[in-house]
């Protein structure tokens, strides 16, 4: 996907990026690409590549969610910034925080926040499972994303515990969703979720197939989830 193609789509979602805004996904692809030779932050590297399977990938959570508020946003795992950083761009009123377990993203998160110009973007180097135990982590956030990282049962054990009471959880998925949501059900139960809507779409170009999960927090979390660092993994509520 071309820069054009990837603002023209974009625009027909009815999210008109500004030439800042153009120019800021043009410093974070030659930032991921250069950076990505020194740590291993994507397989994926061809411009046209990112711009479609990162950056444009990424902002179709707000094809079905709006994000035009000032949202506390948590993204669990986001690894190079995805989806949470092309979606701060897109809008710039949203709170940032991105999670992650290893120290050297987090250096290239920072790095890029601050060459990118991000205001309200915070990162902590941490494993989900210790951070939503933290008082002042715990419950905070308006929507909790992830994109990718695990199977449902697992994500939900990681992400709900950190969303408020009434607010979302935003899970990206590529096929086979549907099956994974019959698996995680009881998990997402459990952490005080209910599945409100998916929405499957297909990329552009190559037609692979997406899903958008989005759950909503409908009760507390139990004290007791997410259980210690690996245990949701080896473990899966199921």
């Amino acid at each position: 996907m071309k820069i054009e193609q990837f603002a023209l789509q974009l625009k027909e979602k009815g999210i008109e990026l500004s030439s800042l805004q153009l120019q800021q996904f043009e410093t974070y692809y030659e930032l991921l690409v250069e950076w990505n030779e020194k740590m291993n932050l994507t397989a994926i590297t061809e411009k046209e590549d990112v711009y479609l399977k990162h950056f444009y990938d990424s902002v179709s959570a707000a094809f079905y969610f709006d994000f035009t508020k000032p949202y506390k946003i948590c993204d669990v795992g986001a690894g190079a910034g995805f989806p949470s950083i092309p979606l701060k761009i897109c809008f710039p009123n949203l709170q940032v925080s991105i999670v992650d377990s290893l120290n050297k993203r987090i250096s290239f998160l920072e790095h890029l926040a601050a060459s990118l110009q991000l205001t309200n973007t915070t990162f902590y180097h941490d494993r989900a499972e210790t951070f939503a135990q933290k008082a002042d982590q715990r419950e905070a956030y308006d929507i909790v994303m992830a994109r990718a990282v695990a199977r449902m049962s697992v994500l939900s054990e990681l992400c709900l515990p950190l969303v408020k009471t009434g607010g979302t959880f935003i899970a990206m998925k590529a096929a086979s969703a549907g099956e994974e949501i019959d698996i995680g059900k009881k998990a997402i139960s459990a952490m005080g979720g209910k599945l409100e809507q998916v929405h499957p779409f297909l990329l552009p170009e190559e037609n692979s197939e997406r899903n958008i999960i989005i759950i909503q927090k409908v009760k507390q979390t139990p004290r007791k989830y997410p259980r210690k660092p690996g245990t949701p993994n080896k473990m899966p509520i199921e």
